[in-house]
Parts: C-alpha cells; sequence; structure tokens
C-alpha cells in the first residue's frame, strides 16, 4: 500500500477513496489529522504508531514517523491503525491482486461507516450489496483467520464476529470489541 503503483482500476478507486478522504477530513490540521487516525487502536499503540494521509491525488504522505510496525490512516471517516501485514492485505486489494498469505491484525476502534459484506468495492449501500456497518472492532487478515469458524452470514449480526467479504480472496474475520476496554488507562 506505500507504493501505490496500481493497476488503472486500482488507481481510479484508489483516487476515489482519495477524493472522499479529502472531501470528508475537510481542512484538518496534520496535528489534528493524527489525533483523529491514532484514535483508531488502543493509546499504546497509537503513540509508537506512523500516520499516513491520503492526498488528493490517491498519494500518501507521511504525517509522523513511528518505530512499533503501525501506521495509522483514514479512509473517509473510517480510522485504522494497520500492522504491516494488514497493509500488505489492503493494499494487494487496492491493486486487485492476490493478498500475501501472512496473518495481520487491523484495529478500528471509532468503528466504521460501513461497508459492503459481499464486495469489496462497493462505494455506497445499495439494494442487494448487503451493507453492514460495525461498530468498534479489530479485522484479522490472513488465510489463517477463515479457519476461526465466524458466520459468513451476507448480512451478519455486527455485534458479534463475522467474516467480511467471505468467498472472495480478500475475506478476513471482523471481531467487534468494547472501544473502552481496549483503551489504555
Amino acid at each position: 500500500m506505500c507504493a501505490f503503483r496500481t493497476t488503472l482500476g486500482g488507481a481510479v478507486l484508489l483516487l476515489g477513496f482519495a477524493v472522499a478522504t479529502t472531501a470528508q477530513q475537510g481542512a484538518a490540521s496534520d496535528s489534528e489529522y493524527i489525533a483523529q487516525a491514532t484514535s483508531a487502536a488502543p493509546k499504546s499503540v497509537g503513540d509508537g504508531a506512523t500516520v499516513m494521509r491520503v492526498e488528493k491525488d490517491g498519494s500518501m504522505r507521511t504525517l509522523r514517523p513511528g518505530n512499533n510496525g503501525f501506521t495509522c490512516l483514514m479512509m473517509g471517516t473510517d480510522k485504522m491503525c494497520n500492522d504491516a501485514n494488514s497493509m500488505g492485505f489492503i493494499g494487494a486489494m487496492m491493486k486487485h491482486m492476490p493478498p500475501p498469505d501472512k496473518v495481520g491484525i487491523s484495529y478500528m476502534l471509532a468503528g466504521d461507516e460501513g461497508a459492503s459484506n459481499t464486495d469489496p468495492y462497493a462505494t455506497s449501500k445499495t439494494p442487494d450489496n448487503h451493507w453492514v456497518v460495525t461498530g468498534p472492532h479489530l479485522m484479522v487478515f490472513g488465510a489463517p483467520s477463515k479457519a476461526l469458524g465466524y458466520t459468513r452470514d451476507k448480512d451478519p449480526d455486527p455485534s458479534k464476529p463475522y467474516m467480511m467479504w467471505a468467498g472472495t480472496p480478500y475475506e478476513h474475520a471482523m471481531i467487534p470489541v468494547h472501544a473502552a476496554e481496549m483503551r489504555d488507562p
């Protein structure tokens, strides 16, 4: 995801995310953006994470280097902190490439605005794309997440663990958490 060399389709998708991201982030200063992006993870993770900002052209700009292997960023209004393996998985998805065969963890303690549970490339809710909004959660990426035994229903209860994008190469586990319990004292 760091080196955005994408196919034409991936470039269009990234540009769409970038336009939506910058529009929704408004004129947040870099320090405001850092505070928002790092709120996706426990303080102990966010404090040591690299923070990257998606620019209007789809490029990524490092606002703050980190030292713990996590990268925090915002896609639209969704805040996330991803380990290196999750960044690789998300990057592969954005490029329409096979994801790496590595387990990755991503924090989204601020929840999300919703996504299709069946189409990784859907950008808005439609009558048939099984839109689901999940509160604070962790995502587990990689082939081992498929062995967790969570429901693969198209319309899951987002207050319980489930598999997002089941049956696609980008299937991953969504594990709801209580954000207050995940935050450091």
